[in-house]
This record gives structure tokens, sequence and C-alpha cells, in this order.
């Protein structure tokens, strides 16, 4: 049987068997009762991203959720991206908030700051933007338009583990900054997700989150606590934080790897439409676009290469159906494919996937 190259593949080593062991067998698996991997990975990652504080989750999910429900976004507006996963749009109507679409910049297909000017209002009380595939978006554009409307900056950083922007990691600008650690993801565990903070609020916001994560509990003595908040059962367990830890180590390195093999994607692979180089994305995604997808995926897999499409877009979702029209969204998702791009890949893989891109496409 011949080899299948995946889409995504995580990087696994005896480091990671032997701490799984090692949680296994202490018998304390919450991280209300664990032995500390929790704490520990919040403490490794705050310093890692350089932030002020870190909240670790059991998704990027409730990263968002829970960041989002810091800022009051109750009948006001949220820009963001409708080329993203569909949870970014969900936890704003989690926190009864209302999703307002913005068009993507057709060079990186994160949001474009140009549009962000034409959608932002007075309403308006939080800007999301996602670094897609890990391509950082211009901060200082959007952050420049967040300071003339008195609004916050969110960032969904879900792609972007160990990205930078002007040499400055990618967690440290938005006031919360959200992480997933999907098993697909840079800085894989089995369920997994953070949020960073910074700024004036950050402790305060610590206090917050640390209390909502685990269903409002709080001022806990012993076996007696109190609930001054709703919460949600949002907390990272042992075995994903153990994982996250080793993880951690190897993500420079990991992500030295992918951006090696986009190097050779952005030099090699001859269309015109493609995901660009750029030394300080993290490359969760290299995306391109083709004109016949169907016929192009279906003979990718013929050949046993696994492929993707990242995203449809979620204004178009029956749930969201938007009239809004977002024409570089709406013609960049017709021809979208995620191609494989991970650590795991030979350089042999490398160089098939380029040669039947450019044969197929």
């Amino acid at each position: 049987m011949k080899k299948k190259i995946k889409l995504f593949d995580p990087v696994v080593g005896i480091e990671e068997e032997n701490v799984i062991k090692k949680v296994l067998h202490s018998h304390f698996w919450a991280s209300g009762a664990g032995i500390g991997y929790v704490q520990k990975f919040e403490k490794d990652f705050n310093k890692y991203i350089g932030s002020n504080n870190c909240i670790a989750l059991n998704s990027g999910t409730a990263a968002l959720h829970l960041a989002l429900s810091l800022f009051n976004v109750k009948n006001k507006e949220v820009l963001l991206p409708s080329l993203s996963f569909v949870t970014t749009a969900h936890a704003v109507i989690y926190n009864g908030g209302k999703p307002v679409f913005v068009d993507v910049d057709p060079k990186t297909l994160c949001m474009d700051p140009e549009m962000i000017k034409k959608f932002v209002t007075k309403k308006t009380v939080v800007i999301l933007p996602v670094h897609f595939g890990g391509m950082p978006c211009d901060l200082d554009k959007i952050l420049d338009i967040c300071n003339e409307w008195s609004v916050t900056l969110v960032e969904d950083a879900a792609h972007a583990a160990g990205a930078s922007y002007k040499k400055i990691k990618i967690g440290n600008h938005g006031t919360a900054v959200c992480f997933s650690f999907h098993p697909v993801k840079n800085l894989s565990m089995p369920t997994g997700g953070a949020i960073t903070l910074n700024g004036k609020d950050n402790n305060r916001f610590t206090r917050i989150l640390q209390s909502k994560r685990w269903c409002g509990i709080s001022n806990r003595n012993g076996a007696k606590y109190d609930v001054t908040d709703l919460g949600w059962n949002y907390y990272m367990n042992e075995f994903s934080a153990a994982l996250g830890i080793e993880q951690l180590k190897k993500l420079n390195y990991t992500n030295s790897i992918r951006c090696k093999i986009a190097r050779r994607y952005s030099k090699e692979i001859i269309l015109d439409s493609k995901m660009s180089f750029n030394p300080e994305c993290s490359y969760h995604l290299y995306w391109i676009q083709v004109k016949n997808r169907d016929s192009f995926m279906k003979k990718m897999k013929e050949y046993n290469i696994e492929t993707g499409i990242h995203y449809l877009p979620i204004h178009t979702m029956k749930f969201y159906k938007d009239k809004t029209k977002l024409p570089v969204t709406e013609n960049a998702s017709k021809n979208l494919v995620s191609i494989p791009i991970h650590p795991n890949l030979s350089e042999a893989d490398v160089s098939k996937i380029i040669e039947l891109t450019n044969k197929f496409s």
C-alpha cells in the first residue's frame, strides 16, 4: 500500500510518550487535583510569548468565548473575517454580540485594514482579526483603527502559535489573544487552548477568567468555595498540558521546518495565486487557488496526497446567511485548497506535492 501524505500530522516523540505515562500513573488527570502541569504550561507559554498573563483552557473555541466575555459585546458589533473557522463567529453570538463580516486582503487572506475602516462604527466594540494560516495580520494599521475608534483588539491566533509580527511574538499585541492547540495545530494537544492577556487590566481579567473557566468558582479555600459569576467547564486537563509543555520545547524548530517547506512552495509552485513567503509566518496552513478545485483534489487523492478547504465563508452558511458582499472572500473561497505542510514531510514528499500540484492545477 502506498504511503499517504497527510494534510496535518503532529510531531510525536519519546518525550510525549513518557510524560503521558507519568500523568496516567499519577491518577490525577484534571487540573484541579492534578500534579501541576496546567500551571506549568501557563507559565511556560506566557514566557515564550512574552505576554503579561496566560489562561489555559480546553479549546480555542473556549478561548474566543471567554475572551469576548470580558468586553460587554451584548447588542454591540464585533468586526471579523468571514474566511475563518465558524467558531470565530460563534463566539460573538455566545456573548450576545453581532458579527460584522469584513473582506480580506487577496494576498494574505487576513482581514483588510482598508475594509475595516469602511465597516467600523460607534456600535463596534471589538475588532477580531484572524492570522490566517499563521500569516500575521497588519497589526499596526488595525491598532491605529482601534485607537481612533476606542475599540478593543482581540486576536484569533488559532493558526499562529510561534508566529511573529515585526519580530514580536503574536500574543503580545491585542488585549486578549486566543490560541488553539487542537491536534492539527503547530503546538498539538488532544484538546487545548489559551488566552494571553496584555495591558493595564490584565491582572483583573486573569482573575475573572480563572473563575469563568471553572463554573464561576472563586474564593476557594480547601473544600469550601463561592460562585461569583456564571462560568463554564473550560479548564485544561493534565494530559493536554503535559503534552503541550513538550510540544512547546519543539515549536521554534518545527515551525522552522514549516517555513523551509513554505519557501520551496512559494518558489516552485507555478500558480499565480498562492500563499506568499514570510519568515514570521507559522504556516499552520499553506493555501493555493486552483481553477478546478474538485478535479484537483480528486487527482491529488489518487496519488495519496490529502488536501483540504480552509474555509467555506461563514457569512454564506445557513445559520449566518448575511447579505453583505465580500468579493475577495467569495472569489477566493471558490478556488482555495490547502496542501500538506508539516514537519513530518520528507524532502521527497515535498517534491512530489510540488510536482503534482503543478501538473494538476
